[in-house]
C-alpha cells in the first residue's frame, strides 16, 4: 500500500530580548513558496500543528513613544488556495445515478461531471463508519480503529471505534492552515458511549477540526423528525417552524439550507479566507423519507423489474463509455428471485418501493444542487474544488427480500412483517409514519454491473462508487473519464495537494501516523497516467479482498445481509476468487482455477497487509459481538438505579439505562397543577418502537410498542384523573424470560400512589434496539411520539412539575444492549 511522507520541515527557533526587534525563522525552515505567519503568501509549511506562536516583530522600549507595536497575525492559507467542498452520499450503488448509467436523473452530479472529471474505479470500504473515518483521516479504516461501525465495535485496535489522536483529520490540518471548516449531515464516527450530553466531545466533529457542525451523530435518522445537533447541542429544527413549513420539513432540505447559509456567511465576512465544507446528507440510507411529489416523478419507471433494469443500466453504461465495452454483466445471485417469478401484487409494491428510493436520490441531488448553486452566486465556483462521492458504499441489501416499513425493528430486532401488511400501507411509505427500506434485489440492480452489495468488501458491488471532481479554475480536461484505481483514503492527500498544504508530523504534540492515501491530482491532466495506488486491502465482517497491480482476489460471501451470521465460521470457510481487472472491470470472470499460483500470492499479500493495517483478528463469531457489549466502556454498566430530572432530554440509547430483557420499575414523583395533568412524564424511542409514561386527559397512561404495526404493543391507563397535588406514579414490569433469553413478554402494572390502577400482559418485547436516533426524554418528547394522540402537540411538555423519575433494574439481562443497525 502506498504511503505518503509527512511534512519534512522543522520549526525555526527564535530568540529575543526586551528592546530588540524580533525576527522570523530562517528561510530554510519554511516550505518552498511559503512565508511566516502574517505574510501574504501563506503560513509556514512546518511539520507541527498548531504552528508555534508568532514572534513579536516590534520593538519594546520604556514607553510606547519609543516602541513599535506588532499584533500577532492569524495563520493565512497559501496564496490562491481553493475552497473545498466534499460531498458524500449514503448507500448509493454505482449503477443508481444517471451520471454513471443509472435510472435516476442526477443533474447536479451530471453538471459537475460535465465541468470536471468522472472516476469509474473509485472504491470505498463497504460500510458507513469505516468509509467516513478513512475519508477524513487519509488512513486505512482499520489503522484508525474503525474497521466496523461504531455500534459493533470490538476490543481490538482495528475495531474499537476510537479514532486515535495520531490520525489527525483533514479538518484539523486545513483549519490549522487558515481555512474555515464545517461539517453538515451524517457523522457516525462517535463511539456509542461518547454520544451523550456528557461527551467527551473530542471525537465529535468540533473536536476533529471542524469549526461548525450541523447534523446527526448516528448511522441514520428520521428525515421528517431528525435528531439534530448544532456543534454538540441538540436542537429541534421543526420547533421554530409553523404551519406548512413545519408540516413539510425534511432534513435533506434543511442541511442544504444550513450549508448555503454558512457559505454565504463565510464569504460575506471573510471573502479572502478559503473554506472547507464536508457535506454528508443521510440520503439515501434508510429510512427512505421523501416528499410525495418527488416519488410521483418516478411513477411506473420501475415496472420492468430489477432484472430488466440491470440490463438497461448496463447498456447505458457501455453506450456512454462509463465501463469498458468488454465488461461482463454479472448474473443475479441464486438467492434473489427473478422479477418474473413474482405475482402482480408483489410487483406493484416492490416497484413502488424503488420509486421511493429513486425519488429520495433525486431529491438529494436537487438539494445538493442548491448548495453548488450558492458557490456560483457567491462568485467562488471557479476556485472551488468539489469532490462528489456518490455513496459511501454500495446499495444496501438490508431491506430483506420484501422490503420493510421499519428497518430497525426488522433488521435490528428480527420483527416480522407480512406482505399483506406492507401492501396495505403502500401509499404511506416514504412518509413520516414508517421507517421504510426497499427489497434487496433493487439494491443489487442499482449496483450494476457488479456482484453483491453494501457490507461486502470482497466485491465491487459493496465498494465501487461513482465519483466526480470539479475545479473550473484548475481542471481543464472537462467531461472526461478517469479509470485509475483509487481508494477513499486518497481524498485527503488530494485536498492537501490542491491546498498546497503538507500533512504535519505532529498535531497537538502527538506524532502522526503515516498517510495511507495518495493524491489523485496527477489524474487531472493525464487520462492515461498509471495509477499511483498499487495495493489496497479490503475487509468487512470477515469478507475479504485484496487489490494489487490490476488484480483482485476476493472471498465468496457466505450469507446475504438480511440473514443471520452463521456459527462456526473460520477463514477456511470462504472460497477465494481471482480477477484480472485489466480485462474484467466487473469481476465477472473468476480465474481462481486457471491461475492458482497468482491467487496464492494474492492471499498471502492479504494476510501481510491485514497484519500491517490492524485488520486482525477477523471476527466470524456472533457471540464475540455480543460479548463485546459487556467489555466496551459504558455509562450504565453495573448500575441498577437511575434518577432523572425534568427537562433531561436527548439521552441516546447507547448511554441510557437498558430496560430490555429484564424486570424493572419506573417511578415518577410529580405534581399535578390545578387545571389537571397533561404531557409526557418519561419516554424512550418513539413511533417505531419504544415506551412512555404520559398524562393524557388528566389520566396516567403507559404505552409500549414493538413496532409501528397495529396491535404490536400495549396501552393501559388509570381509570381516574390525577387530582391536583403531589403524586407518585409508577410502572412495574415483571419479565417472563430467564437470564440469557431475549425479547420475551411479561406483565405491566400501573400504580398511582402505590395502588394498582391498571394491569396487562405483553407477549414479546424489543430485544435489542428501539431506534438508531430516538432518545430517552423526561418531561417532554423529542423526535416522534410514542402515542399518536399527541403527535400534533409535540414535544408535549408536562404541564406540572416533575421532582424526579427513578428507574430501577430488577434482574434478568439488565443493561444488555446489542445495537446492530447499519452493519446488521
Amino acid at each position: 500500500m502506498n504511503r505518503s511522507v509527512a511534512g519534512q520541515f522543522a520549526v525555526g527557533i527564535i530568540s529575543a530580548s526586551v528592546g530588540v526587534l524580533f525576527v522570523a525563522a530562517p528561510p530554510s525552515a519554511l516550505a518552498q513558496g511559503a512565508t511566516p505567519q502574517g505574510g501574504t503568501s501563506g503560513p509556514p509549511n512546518v511539520s507541527v500543528l498548531p504552528y508555534p506562536d508568532p514572534a513579536f516583530k516590534g520593538v519594546i522600549g520604556r514607553t510606547t513613544a519609543d516602541s513599535k507595536p506588532d499584533f500577532p497575525q492569524p495563520v493565512k492559507a497559501p496564496e490562491g488556495a481553493p475552497n473545498i467542498v466534499v460531498i458524500l452520499t449514503d448507500d448509493v450503488g454505482f449503477g443508481a445515478a444517471s451520471t454513471f448509467g443509472g435510472p435516476v436523473p442526477t443533474p447536479t452530479l451530471e453538471s459537475l461531471a460535465a465541468n470536471g472529471l468522472k472516476y469509474n474505479a473509485f472504491s470505498t470500504t463497504a460500510l458507513c463508519s469505516p468509509t467516513r473515518a478513512a475519508l477524513i483521516t487519509g488512513r486505512d479504516q482499520h489503522t484508525v480503529h474503525t474497521g466496523i461501525i461504531m455500534e459493533r465495535s470490538l476490543g481490538y485496535p482495528g475495531y474499537d471505534s476510537v479514532m486515535p489522536k495520531s490520525a489527525g483529520t483533514i479538518g484539523e490540518i486545513l483549519r490549522g492552515n487558515g481555512y474555515s471548516t464545517a461539517w453538515f449531515g451524517k457523522n457516525h464516527n462517535v463511539p456509542a458511549w461518547q454520544s451523550s450530553a456528557v461527551g467527551p466531545f473530542d471525537l465529535w466533529p468540533t473536536g476533529l477540526g471542524f469549526d461548525y457542525f450541523y447534523g446527526f451523530i448516528g448511522g441514520d435518522t428520521d428525515q421528517w423528525d431528525p435528531t439534530v445537533f448544532e456543534n454538540t447541542i441538540p436542537v429541534e429544527p421543526k420547533e421554530k417552524l409553523t404551519g406548512e413549513a413545519r408540516a413539510n420539513y425534511n432534513l435533506d432540505a434543511d442541511l442544504a439550507d444550513q450549508a448555503i447559509h454558512w457559505i454565504q456567511q463565510q464569504h460575506a465576512i471573510a471573502p479572502s479566507k478559503p473554506f472547507f465544507a464536508y457535506y454528508a446528507p443521510g440520503a439515501t440510507h434508510a429510512p427512505h423519507h421523501v416528499p410525495k411529489e418527488w416519488i410521483a416523478r418516478f411513477k411506473g419507471q420501475f415496472d420492468q423489474g430489477w432484472d430488466k433494469l440491470r440490463e438497461e443500466s448496463f447498456a447505458r453504461q457501455k453506450a456512454a463509455g462509463i465501463i469498458p465495452q468488454e465488461t461482463i454483466l454479472t448474473p443475479r445471485p441464486a438467492n434473489l428471485p427473478a422479477w418474473d417469478s413474482l405475482d402482480a401484487r408483489h410487483k406493484e409494491l416492490f416497484a413502488h418501493m424503488a420509486e421511493i428510493y429513486a425519488g429520495f436520490l433525486a431529491y438529494d441531488d436537487y438539494n445538493i444542487g442548491r448548495v453548488i448553486a450558492s458557490l456560483k452566486q457567491e462568485g467562488v465556483a471557479d476556485n472551488t474544488l468539489v469532490i462528489f462521492i456518490e455513496g459511501d458504499n454500495g446499495g444496501s441489501a438490508e431491506g430483506t427480500l420484501q422490503g420493510t416499513a421499519n428497518e430497525v425493528a426488522v433488521v435490528g430486532d428480527g420483527a416480522q412483517e407480512s406482505f399483506d401488511y406492507l401492501y396495505s400501507i403502500k401509499d404511506e411509505l416514504g412518509g413520516p409514519m414508517h421507517y421504510n427500506h426497499m427489497p434487496a434485489p433493487w439494491s443489487w440492480a442499482f449496483d450494476t454491473p457488479f456482484q453483491w452489495t453494501k457490507r461486502y468488501a470482497s466485491h465491487f458491488g459493496g465498494t465501487r462508487n461513482g465519483m466526480v471532481m470539479s475545479w473550473p479554475g484548475r481542471i481543464k480536461d472537462v467531461g472526461a473519464l478517469r479509470e485509475q484505481f483509487h481508494y477513499v483514503t486518497d481524498i485527503m492527500p488530494t485536498i492537501l495537494e490542491a491546498a498546497k498544504v503538507q500533512a504535519p508530523e505532529t498535531i497537538n504534540g502527538v506524532k502522526q501516523l503515516p498517510i495511507d492515501g495518495v493524491s489523485m491530482a496527477y489524474t487531472w491532466d493525464d487520462a492515461k497516467a498509471p495509477s499511483h495506488r498499487t495495493t489496497q486491502l479490503f475487509e468487512m465482517f470477515g469478507n475479504r479482498g485484496i487489490y494489487h497491480d490490476g488484480w483482485m482476489a476476493s472471498t465468496t460471501p457466505l450469507v446475504f445481509a438480511w440473514l443471520p451470521e452463521p456459527k462456526g465460521v473460520t477463514p477456511e470457510s470462504f472460497t477465494w476468487e481471482l480477477y484480472d481487472l485489466h480485462k474484467d472491470f466487473s469481476q465477472g470472470n473468476d480465474l481462481a482455477k486457471v491461475n492458482p499460483e497468482k491467487l496464492k500470492q494474492m492471499e498471502e499479500l492479504w494476510w501481510a497487509e491485514a497484519g500491517r493495517n490492524n485488520a486482525l483478528p477477523l471476527n466470524f463469531s456472533p457471540q464475540a459481538t455480543v460479548e463485546a457489549v459487556f467489555q466496551k466502556p459504558s455509562l450504565t454498566r453495573g448500575r441498577s438505579h437511575f434518577v432523572f430530572r425534568q427537562g433531561t432530554v436527548r439521552i441516546p440509547e447507547g448511554t441510557a439505562p437498558t430496560v430490555k430483557n429484564t424486570s424493572y420499575t419506573i417511578t415518577a414523583t410529580l405534581n399535578v397543577p390545578a387545571e389537571g395533568a397533561e404531557g409526557v412524564v418519561i419516554t424512550q424511542g418513539g413511533r417505531f418502537a419504544g415506551w412512555g409514561l404520559v398524562a393524557l386527559d388528566g389520566k396516567p397512561v403507559w404505552a409500549y410498542k414493538n413496532s409501528q404495526q397495529p396491535n404490536d404493543g400495549i396501552r393501559i391507563a388509570g381509570p381516574n384523573k390525577l387530582t391536583p397535588g403531589d403524586h407518585v406514579v409508577s410502572v412495574d414490569f415483571a419479565y417472563d424470560g430467564k437470564k440469557g433469553e431475549f425479547g420475551k413478554g411479561g406483565t405491566y402494572v400501573l400504580k398511582v400512589d402505590g395502588a394498582e390502577a391498571a394491569r396487562t400482559t405483553i407477549s414479546h418485547t424489543v430485544p435489542f434496539i428501539y431506534s438508531v436516533d430516538e432518545t430517552l426524554d423526561v418531561g417532554e418528547d423529542r423526535g416522534t411520539p410514542i402515542l399518536e394522540d399527541y403527535a400534533d402537540r409535540m414535544p408535549f411538555k408536562y404541564t406540572g412539575a416533575i421532582a424526579e423519575v427513578d428507574i430501577d433494574l430488577l434482574g434478568g439481562n439488565a443493561n444488555l444492549d446489542v445495537p446492530d443497525i447499519d452493519g446488521k
